[in-house]
């Protein structure tokens, strides 16, 4: 059988294989963050479709801070009891589950001026020209914590590990990016002061969950445009991170939606491939490092992962649209049928009623009124 369906480990958390489903904001939350059945039933399937590590969609850590409608909240201890329902539903098949913490930040066009977003600086984010609040050492102080007491919530809510979300041009990715962070406090300037806040994020979910619950960090490889992170800081970022005893890194990219339209163009050394965006940059990331590093976008076909797993030192692949359209796809690759993904990337996972694959939904039906 094909090493993807060997077991292995993040920290001391065994998985059955080295498949992820990367975090996948579903829109099917309550409007204060809370689980629906419909939410249940997604993880479920997933689990029951022998996806080895389930990564969450991303939680607000604070009430008041909510990227976006929908989105599932870790922000106090009401979670817990509901959450604990969803990671025994999950274990039961077998699976693994880590919960995807974040601030969101400007990176939003939700709700805004109806609350104060926080950011380093007070730069308009780029896509969305939100502008923020520049934090005080309070207000950094208040969000570091909030990072630790949610990752608290998800250990006690039987999670296996979280991942905090350092990408994407969140709140974290901005403090880490010289375009963003221009303060001339000891949280700006140097790499060492950029990467302050996560680093002190980190500190602080150790000293309450332990050493032995695994964290992970998504982050971007490179801002892909001139004055952001360079893959340079990237790579410098990830050795540092991992002599603080983070447990695994995810390696992604700030070019949400654009990625498909830019394969083929080479940023920082390295070139986006069609066949997992970003693993270029994974690939000298995972020699760079002991711990495992995932690589997220853009996979779809089962042999040019092997031969990812194969050729490279990246450990575990991470897959979030295929997903949405074939829920059972690993369990398929499992049983030998390796036919592509039954993905027509029409994009339109996202509708009013939540973000689901509708040509996947409607099949379903199909076949339950065949039956």
């Amino acid at each position: 059988m094909s090493t993807l369906f060997s077991e292995s480990r993040i920290g001391n958390m065994t998985l059955k294989n080295r498949f992820m489903r990367s975090a996948t904001w579903e829109n099917m939350a309550t409007e204060t963050g809370h689980m629906t059945d419909k939410l249940y039933d997604i993880y479920e399937e997933l689990a029951q479709g022998e996806v080895g590590l389930i990564v969450t969609g991303y939680a607000n850590i604070v009430a008041e801070e909510k990227p976006n409608a929908g989105m599932m909240g870790m922000y106090d201890d009401s979670f817990i009891e509901e959450y604990r329902v969803l990671t025994e539903r999950v274990h039961a098949h077998d699976a693994k589950i880590v919960m995807q913490l974040a601030y969101g930040g400007t990176k939003t066009t939700y709700n805004v001026g109806e609350r104060v977003i926080f950011a380093p600086s007070e730069v308009p984010e780029r896509g969305t020209q939100t502008l923020g609040k520049a934090m005080t050492k309070t207000e950094i102080d208040y969000i570091v914590d909030a990072f630790a007491q949610a990752s608290r919530r998800a250990k006690e809510s039987g999670f296996d590990g979280v991942e905090i979300h350092a990408a994407h041009t969140y709140l974290i990715n901005q403090f880490l990016s010289p375009y963003y962070n221009r303060r001339e406090d000891e949280y700006g300037g140097s790499l060492e002061n950029r990467m302050r806040f996560l680093v002190e994020i980190i500190t602080a979910i150790r000293a309450l969950v332990g050493n032995d619950f695994p964290i992970l960090v998504k982050l971007t490889a490179s801002e892909f445009f001139e004055g952001g992170q360079t893959f340079d800081e990237t790579r410098e970022m990830c050795k540092q991170l991992e002599a603080l005893g983070v447990d695994g890194i995810v390696m992604s990219g700030n070019i949400h939606g654009n990625a498909s339209s830019m394969v083929g163009e080479t940023f920082d050394g390295h070139t986006l491939q069609a066949e997992g965006y970003f693993h270029e940059y994974g690939a000298v990331i995972s020699q760079d490092i002991q711990i495992p590093v995932i690589t997220v976008g853009g996979l779809a076909d089962f042999n040019a992962i092997e031969t990812l797993a194969n050729t490279t030192n990246i450990q575990y692949f991470a897959l979030s649209r295929p997903l949405l359209a074939e829920p059972h796809l690993i369990k398929r690759w499992k049983e030998g049928l390796l036919e592509p993904v039954d993905c027509e990337r029409c994009s339109k996972c996202r509708t009013k009623r939540g973000n689901f694959c509708v040509v996947y939904k409607k099949r379903k039906k199909v076949a339950a009124s065949a039956a």
